[in-house]
This record gives C-alpha cells, structure tokens and sequence, in this order.
C-alpha cells in the first residue's frame, strides 16, 4: 500500500516507516526537522529512511497546507498515519503556542488533507496524557477524558474532538491512538529512558520527581508499531457501538470513528524504573529526589482488551529487556557521534592549516 506518514523524523514515525518499508510498502515521510530537540539525530533516522528506493522524504511544517499536498501528490495515499506533534509535557508549561500550532492547527490541515484525498484509513497520535488525573484504573477508552492538566493533554485531545467531527461529515474512517510512555531505541533525548542512560553513564544526577512514586504504563516501540500495522487492517465503520469479543468497541454512534489505547498494562513505579536502567547499564545512579512536576499526573495504566479484541495482539516486551536494547543502542550511538565529532574537528582543523599556508 502507499503510506503517507507524518513525523518521520521522529522516533515513532522513524520505526513504523521502516517496518512499513522493509515489508514492501511505499511511504511518503513528512517532517519539520524542528529544533525542539537536537536535529542531527531527526536527519540521521531520515538518512536511514533514505536507503529505501520507496521512501520519499518531504520536509516541512505542519501548519504549511502547500507541504503536505506535495507530499500526498507524490503517490495518491491509501492510508495516513498523523504522528507529527509537538511533543513533550513538560516543555508545553514554557512554549505552549507551539502545541496549539502544531497540534491543533497542524492537525487540522492533516484533517483537511484526508478529506480531499479520502485513505481508506486516516490514523492519529494521541496520548494517554489525556485522562489526566483519572481515577479509573485501569484507563479505559470510553472514560471521560476531559479534565487535562496540561496545554499538551489538551491539543491532544482536542484533536481527537476535532478528527471526530470530520469524520463524521467527510466519512473517513479515523482511528485515534492513545499512546503510553513509548520508549526504546532511537528515542527522544527529552524522555525519561535517554535522560536518565545519559546522566548515569555521564556521572550526572538523575532527577526524581514525586521521590520515584509515579507509575507509567511503559510500552516498547516494536510491541507499538506492531499495533498500529495491525490496526490498519481494522478501519472504523459508522454505526451503533458493538461487542468485539465481549468488548465495547469505541466505534462512534455518529462517525467512522474509533480511539484506543496502546499500553502495555503493566505499570511501573519511577523508582523501580530507575533501579532496571541501572541493572542495564551496570553502574548506580547519582539520585537526585525532587517534588512533583506541574501537570505530572500520578500513575498512568491502558486497559488493552480492545486492543486485543481488534487484532489478537497486546505489547507484551519485558520492560527489563527493552531497556537493555535501548542501553545497547544508547552506546553504540554516543560512540558513533563522538567519531563523527572527531572526523569533524579534524576536517577543520585540516582546513585552519590550509587557510593558512
């Protein structure tokens, strides 16, 4: 099929297109290369992207309607997959313009787009940041999710309003994921798993927030992407709400329209967490205990039965060994760059001598 996948210098969008790609199909990769994090790390999943003769890169912003038709005329696609977004909770207290530009209004030219090309199946990146402070655990999707605690939750879920509505007048079968604290290899340096491998291995303090009492329901990015493939196959259809295999399907009574979690339902405690990145790595952490976060909500846990229910498959990487892969990918990354800094620092130096001769 013919993918167009936004956020493919990201690090969901990175593995979900390789996937795709090493399986035969053709993606169209749409990214900023915004500088929210550093780039060079965006530009090299792209350079790996590249090495598809199926892979098209377009670069460009969200809000920019003109990108995104280039992008969707280089092969007309069957499904789009919207994981592009402004991310991060925590940076959504000191620039939260950013999140309603990408976010809100980003995704509405997403929405836009699907209406004028009609995939057979527009899927979108929600978050599980969207319960906020629910006390129902574990999360269920058909919970009320309309108390946010940050301007990140917030776009989140009001992109999920608005796919609903386009949905629902364009007829085009939407499914919105809740995604839960995604970790793995490539991952953001701004997520807890990268933040806290490099300041061990680095000798730094890691930072504890909520003296390590917080739990996250911690999902590895192959057991994501295997979800979202499977989901593809099972687009949303218009009509009352049905029992998949004793579960309530979210199918909207008004619209092709479905949200899910993608969880590996099995919450961890931070301080717990702390303690496997440390068996991983070998080495103790420098533990720096500090109060809670604004926003921080205090435990996050996905129900999976519809997930389970739709494709027979639920995440189910032991978190031990998933961050071990990251920890080895982790290393050999860091060695990489610091060659490729040296390789540099020559280059220039080389350059310095000539100039002067």
């Amino acid at each position: 099929m013919r993918y167009l996948i936004t956020g493919t210098g990201g690090f969901i969008g990175f593995h979900l297109a390789r996937r795709l790609l090493a399986a035969g199909h053709a993606v169209t990769g749409f990214d900023g290369m915004t500088h929210y994090y550093d780039v060079k790390l965006k530009q090299q999943r792209h350079r790996i992207l590249s090495a598809y003769d199926n892979f098209d890169p377009v670069i460009g912003m969200l809000e920019d309607r003109d990108a995104l038709d280039r992008a969707a005329s280089i092969e007309t696609p069957d499904v789009i997959v919207h994981l592009a977004a402004q991310a991060g909770v925590r940076y959504s207290l000191e620039e939260p313009g950013t999140y309603v530009s990408a976010n809100i209004n980003g995704s509405w030219q997403v929405l836009e787009l699907a209406k004028a090309v009609k995939p057979k199946h527009l899927l979108l990146a929600s978050s599980s940041s969207v319960y906020g402070a629910n006390e129902s655990i574990p999360f269920l999707e058909s919970d009320h999710a309309d108390e946010p605690l940050t301007i990140y939750a917030a776009t989140k879920k009001a992109m999920e309003a608005m796919a609903h509505s386009y949905a629902h007048l364009h007829k085009v079968p939407t499914t919105a994921f809740r995604f839960f604290t995604v970790y793995g290899p490539w991952g953001r340096p701004d997520m807890a798993l990268f933040k806290f491998t490099d300041a061990i291995i680095n000798h730094r303090p890691v930072e504890i927030y909520s003296e390590g009492r917080m739990s996250r329901d911690f999902t590895y990015i192959d057991d994501l992407v295997e979800a979202i493939v499977r989901l593809v196959e099972v687009p949303p259809a218009e009509g009352n709400r049905v029992e998949t295999e004793g579960v309530v399907d979210t199918l909207s009574r008004h619209a092709p329209f479905r949200v899910i979690n993608i969880g590996a339902g099995l919450p961890v405690e931070l301080i717990r967490f702390v303690d496997i990145v440390e068996d991983a790595i070998g080495q103790k952490a420098i533990r720096k205990y500090l109060p809670p976060q604004k926003g921080d909500v205090p435990r996050t846990f996905a129900d999976q039965k519809l997930l389970k229910a739709l494709t027979g498959f639920v995440p189910q990487t032991p978190l031990e060994e998933g961050v071990r892969a990251f920890v080895e990918w982790y290393r050999e990354w860091s060695q990489a760059l610091k060659n490729d800094d040296a390789l540099r620092d020559v280059s220039t130096r080389r350059a310095e001598i000539r100039a002067s001769l």
